[in-house]
């Protein structure tokens, strides 16, 4: 009884305010090249809804262009240092008919780059432009080296970066994840997935960008499908419910992100972090939480390149008790 009491309540702080909810069309303008504490280029209240698009620029159209950087700050109205800010993906999907791949060089999981310096020569920088088919929701690109010369894919749209203002006057950029999400490269960052970040600043002040159309898991090149997207969000609010790393659910799995270097130092983060879910909010005594997870859960490696590498521990929600009837993080 106690569980469900608790998810009720949490349920009504994150709904609360959704009668007078409002759709936000936000245009972006300059792109920031760091996750960090600025002026919000919008502010919503939760419940509300915003609609906008990652950034395009010069680095789609030209090899060595540059990076256009991040949308926001978006402020969440009543996001205090402690609260989780819950931001549910209505929509994620591409709005060009081009993405482009890179490789080689000194960025990608089987190069070696600054942090794991290797004696082999470099591996061949390439650029693959993969055409996007919008309707079909596919992509195609050729390989003329290949005995196959083309081949077509079916598309997952995700983004790629997702982040709040990190702790205290900490930037970091573009390319980093963290406790505040960041560059986590998760693939289940899509359409029908909710993300929980810590809030460390009034208005949580978040971020998005990085649109893939697909990405293999570990991103092992150095790069998804990398586009432009089209997307929808609706924030919310849990009110002094602190968590320590990024969490997310959709409609099969429990999910908690980790980042660190070396990657087993992310895969405990992640299932640490899991287990306390389980625990706290789902009436699993710790034992018995470790034991079922150890059996159950799912891992997805969200990128092996960046600076800090990410892994998601995956627990299915099928497996969670059946008094309680709505999970919160």
């Amino acid at each position: 009884m106690r569980l469900r009491v608790l998810a009720l309540a949490a349920v009504a702080a994150l709904w609360s305010g959704h009668s007078s909810a409002a759709t936000h069309r936000l245009a972006p303008g300059v792109g920031n090249p760091t996750f960090a504490v600025r002026p919000p280029v919008l502010t919503v209240k939760p419940g509300d809804v915003v609609e906008s698009e990652s950034l395009w620029g010069e680095w789609y159209e030209k090899a060595g262009g540059k990076w256009p950087g991040e949308v926001g700050p978006i402020a969440i109205e009543g996001a205090e240092a402690g609260d989780t800010l819950v931001v549910e993906v209505l929509k994620v999907r591409p709005n060009r008919d081009t993405a482009v791949s890179t490789q080689g060089g000194s960025f990608g999981a089987l190069v070696p780059d600054e942090g794991t310096a290797m004696l082999n020569e470099a591996f061949p920088k390439g650029r693959y432009v993969w055409r996007i088919d919008r309707q079909a929701m596919t992509g195609s690109v050729d390989l003329p080296g290949s005995a196959t010369k083309t081949v077509t894919v079916p598309l997952r749209p995700m983004l790629g970066r997702v982040a709040v203002a990190p702790e205290g006057d900490e930037q970091f950029g573009g390319l980093w994840p963290g406790p505040f999400g960041g560059n986590m490269d998760v693939s289940d960052v899509r359409e029908g997935t909710t993300v929980y970040l810590p809030v460390f600043h009034p208005g949580a002040l978040f971020y998005f960008g990085d649109g893939h159309a697909l990405q293999g898991d570990g991103e092992v090149c150095g790069s998804g499908l990398e586009t432009s997207m089209e997307v929808a969000f609706r924030f919310g609010l849990l009110k002094k419910k602190a968590i320590d790393w990024p969490r997310l659910e959709d409609a099969e799995h429990l999910m908690v992100a980790g980042s660190a270097r070396p990657l087993s130092d992310a895969l405990r983060i992640a299932f640490v972090n899991l287990v306390q879910w389980l625990v706290s909010d789902y009436g699993f005594s710790r034992t018995d939480a470790y034991q079922l997870v150890s059996q159950v859960a799912v891992i997805r490696v969200g990128n092996m390149v960046d600076p800090l590498y990410t892994v998601v521990a995956k627990f299915p929600k099928r497996h969670l008790p059946k008094s309680t009837p709505v999970s919160q993080p």
